[in-house]
Parts: C-alpha cells; sequence; structure tokens
C-alpha cells in the first residue's frame, strides 16, 4: 500500500517539475507574492511595506540585499524566542552552519513552511526524477542509507527543550514525515548521534544486515562509513553486502575528485550518482539528466531568487537580476528570499547558468576564498586567523600562503586533508608546533572543521609545506600577474594552484 502511495506522489511530482519547467518566469513571480503576503504582518514585512503588493522591481528597490552579518540582529531576535520578527510565528529549528566572519556559527532559521514546502518537497521531486530517470535500479524497494549531522539545544534559549540547533540534514532528518521515514535507515537514535567515531560505527554495524538500495550524504563520511562495512562484513567490495545498490545521492562538496574512488568502493557498472543542492539556507537544485551534472534549478519551493552580476559582487549595495534577465555562462552571485523568513539574503554562493530552458545552474564557486573539499567549509577569516595564531605562538611572520585540499586516494586507510604552502619571512623554529596551532585554531574557530577532524576520523592533520622566499613571487612571474594588483589565491577546492607552486618549491630546492 504504500509504495503504492509513493508512486503515486512520483507522477504527481514530476508534473509539478514539468510545469515551472515550462513556466518560470510566471512561477517565480507567483512565489514572491506568496512569501511578500504571508509576511506582511511580521516586523520585516510591516518596516518595508509588503502589504503594499508591490511588483518584484519595487521589492529590489525598497528591501536591501543583506549578508548573514547585517540581518544577524533579527537572526538573533528569532533565536531568542521573538515571533513574526521575519517570518510568522515563533521558530524553534535552526541550521548551524560555519562561514560566517562574526561568530564560530551561523544559525539560519528554519521553518514549518520551509521544511515542508522546500525541503521536503524538494525531496520527493528528487525521489520522483531518480524514479524516472533509473527505473531499473527500484529505489523505492530498498532502504536509502542517509547520512546526517546532529542537533543540540538551542544556546540562546537553554530552557526551551523545543527549540534546536543543528546541521541542516539533521533537522530534516528529526522532522521527517511518515513516508519518507519508511524509506531510510539508519534509526534516529543512530544517525542522530553526535560521536563521529562511534556514529560509523554502530551504524556499519547495523546496516550491513539491510538491503540498501540508496546512499544519501556527504561524500567524506560515506566514503569512511562504506570502507567500515566491508570490513565488518569481510567483504571484497561493498556490492557484496548491499547487491541491490544501485544510487547515491551526493552534495555540500564537489564530486569530482570523489568520482573515482566510489567507482572502486562500488565497482557495478549499474551505480548511478545524482547531485544535489540542498544547502542550510533551502533546497535548490537537482541534477534531472543522467548525461550532465548540470542541475535543475527548483522554482516552485518557496524560494525566489536574484542574482548579482560579478562586476556588483563587492558593490554595497548591488543591481540584482531577476531570473528572466539572466545569460548563460555568466557568474552569478544568489539572493534568496525564502519561506524561512530570508530576505534578499546574499548566501555567498555563485553559479553559471547552463541553460535558459529550462533554468540549470552549474555551483561554480563563492564570493569569498573558501574550502570546502569535505564539508568542512573554511573561510578566509578562519585561515588568516588561524595563520596569525600559529604565527604568534612560534614568534614567526608569513609572507604568504595558499592551501588546497590533499583527496582521498584508493587506499583504505586514506583520508582527506588540506596542504598549507607557506612562505615565511621569519620560519618558525618548531614547524610541528606551527602546524598544531593552525589546526587547532580552526578547529575553535569553525565547527564543520572541527566536526571533520574529530579524531582523524574523516580529515588528517594539516600538512605544512615552506616554501623557500621568492617561490610565490615566481610562481605569480610565471602567470604573468606581478604588480600590486595580483594576489595569491589563500584557499581553493582546486589543487591547479597549489602543484604549480610545488613545482617552483621543488626547482629551489634543486
Amino acid at each position: 500500500m504504500i509504495n503504492e502511495i509513493l508512486t503515486w506522489a512520483v507522477q504527481r511530482r514530476l508534473t509539478s517539475i514539468e510545469h515551472f519547467r515550462n513556466h518560470p518566469h510566471e512561477v517565480q513571480q507567483q512565489v514572491l507574492q506568496e512569501l511578500l503576503s504571508t509576511a506582511r504582518g511580521t516586523d520585516w514585512g510591516m518596516r518595508y511595506g509588503f502589504g503594499d503588493g508591490f511588483s518584484a522591481r519595487e521589492f529590489a528597490q525598497r528591501v536591501p540585499v543583506s549578508s548573514y552579518e547585517e540581518l544577524y540582529p533579527e537572526f538573533e531576535r528569532v533565536l531568542r524566542g521573538e515571533q513574526d520578527v521575519l517570518w510568522p510565528g515563533r521558530v524553534t529549528w535552526f541550521a548551524k552552519s560555519s562561514g560566517t566572519t562574526n561568530a564560530r556559527s551561523k544559525f539560519i532559521p528554519v521553518t514549518r513552511e520551509s521544511l515542508h514546502d522546500c525541503h521536503y518537497r524538494a525531496g520527493r521531486d528528487m525521489t520522483a526524477l531518480a524514479t524516472s530517470l533509473y527505473p531499473e535500479a527500484r529505489i523505492l524497494s530498498g532502504k536509502t542509507l542517509s547520512l546526517g549531522g546532529t542537533h543540540a539545544p538551542n544556546p540562546f534559549r537553554l530552557d526551551d527543550a523545543e527549540s534546536r540547533v543543528g546541521d541542516v540534514s539533521a533537522v530534516i532528518m528529526q522532522n521527517l514525515p511518515a513516508w519518507a521515514e519508511y524509506l531510510r535507515t539508519p534509526p534516529l537514535e543512530l544517525a542522530l548521534l553526535d560521536e563521529w567515531e562511534e556514529k560509523i560505527e554502530r551504524i556499519a554495524r547495523h546496516v550491513q544486515h539491510i538491503d540498501v538500495a540508496v546512499l544519501a550524504g556527504v561524500p567524506t563520511w560515506m566514503i569512511v562509513l562504506l570502507r567500515r562495512v566491508t570490513e565488518l562484513a569481510g567483504a571484497e567490495n561493498i556490492t557484496e553486502v548491499w547487491p541491490n545498490l544501485r544510487l547515491f545521492l551526493h552534495g555540500a562538496v564537489a564530486f569530482g575528485p570523489y568520482r573515482d574512488l566510489f567507482r572502486q568502493l562500488v565497482p557495478s557498472e549499474h551505480m548511478q550518482y545524482l547531485e544535489i543542492y540542498n544547502a542550510s539556507e533551502g533546497y535548490l537544485a537537482v541534477q534531472d539528466q543522467p548525461d550532465s551534472e548540470d542541475l535543475l534549478l527548483l522554482l516552485n519551493h518557496g524560494i525566489y531568487y536574484e542574482f548579482i552580476p560579478a562586476d556588483q559582487f563587492d558593490a554595497e549595495q548591488p543591481q540584482t537580476l531577476q531570473l528572466e534577465e539572466v545569460e548563460l555562462g555568466k557568474n552569478y552571485a544568489l539572493v534568496l528570499s525564502t519561506n524561512a523568513g530570508l530576505w534578499r539574503y546574499k548566501i555567498g554562493d555563485t553559479v553559471r547558468f547552463t541553460s535558459l530552458a529550462p533554468y540549470r545552474i552549474r555551483i561554480s564557486g563563492r564570493t569569498k576564498h573558501f574550502l570546502n573539499a569535505f564539508g568542512e567549509e573554511v573561510v578566509i577569516e578562519n585561515a588568516d586567523a588561524a595563520i596569525a595564531a600559529a604565527c604568534s605562538a612560534t614568534g614567526t611572520t608569513v609572507r604568504d600562503f595558499t592551501a588546497a585540499p590533499i583527496y582521498f586516494d584508493n587506499s583504505d586507510a586514506s583520508r582527506g586533508g588540506h596542504q598549507w604552502i607557506i612562505e615565511f619571512t621569519k620560519a618558525p623554529t618548531d614547524q610541528t608546533r606551527f602546524a598544531e596551532v593552525l589546526d587547532q585554531t580552526l578547529r575553535r574557530l569553525n565547527s564543520d572543521y572541527d566536526a571533520k577532524r574529530h579524531r582523524d576520523i574523516a580529515l588528517a592533520p594539516p600538512v605544512v609545506t615552506v616554501a623557500a622566499p621568492g617561490t610565490f613571487e615566481r610562481w605569480l612571474a610565471g602567470k604573468g600577474k606581478l604588480g600590486g594588483q595580483h594576489k595569491v589565491p589563500r584557499l581553493s577546492n582546486s589543487r591547479e594552484i597549489v602543484e604549480e607552486v610545488l613545482q617552483e618549491v621543488e626547482k629551489a630546492v634543486v
């Protein structure tokens, strides 16, 4: 009976997807008017006259574009339990993530509407698309193994047991509707454990006897889990444990560096991969074609989109474009207004449109330098602070640095990590101590990095490579970028820059 209901729901969602594919602009304008109408009685709505029934262009003229730091005073009011601030009612759940410049974590409101009309609706869309693309996978007949984070009491309302903060995956899991909970494994008491070593071990022991058809989660932790399940089962690879495994729904980090490793871990010609774009701020897009990594922008999920052109990234009040004004191949910073009470909010991601009919995107980067190969979300402010702390602790100074991931390889013992190439003006006498303070400071500043570094399970300690004086200058000269306007990129998810600089390091040694 449940499978029949799910099959009906799949067809219904495919019809809805086809509608916003064919009528994107009308759907987006309808979403905006619904958001404005719903929030007209809130403090924010009354401040900017949401009840006046204005157009999209008037909305852009009246309401400022805001970063997390600029909206934080309103977020804090919501965190402390005030109601009707940005969205009607009192919010009890908050998605916690790193990346803010003024605190270790940022807290994004997750309203009932954003859960049900955004995250869960998009989850149904993802299930519908996967079922349609890969009917032979029979993904509704087995379990979906989903790995999430954890949640904890709201630090601003410790006397309110109902108010919680946590990874968006944990918030979603804790509140899943019955149909979704029926499809997934492991049980919540294991899925939401906060001690990752215990979590991986207990989940591995539980799921090795489950008929798993679908994996869902961040590649980093999934690699660790698959290796442990295979080891416990005494198997050659995971297909011996789960012969019906057919699909991995992945997100949060770029999948390219992991693709070959997953082909080793899951050596099956039937295995398929679909990318999702599910952020703390909302579920934004999903891969809808088997032969393309482009992501279909989800347009009827309580999110109204605007786009900042690249030449406006640093403007105090940037001019935004509506969906119908974007062009192919150009980078845009995302601005969202959502049913979680985010209003013209700069999410920090940049996208590039690969199709305008329907609207498909690729995530092209961030508006700031960042390092997020494993879900750690290290931003330049974190890196600068960690370098400064390490210099202070070791009595040294740094001239230049760059950092990039060390990706998993195919060996069973491999872990991810970061490589830092640092050119000192005064080198530390104790390089190990420098690396330790760098690591400790990043863990203190960034909760996502700290979680990945816990007991070295997913992320190894940082590797510091000392570059001889003049290394970065030679690298810049080789790129034709010497001069005051050109700087060494601090953080990158690609190893391209690190590998080029390493060649200069090796030349200096020779």
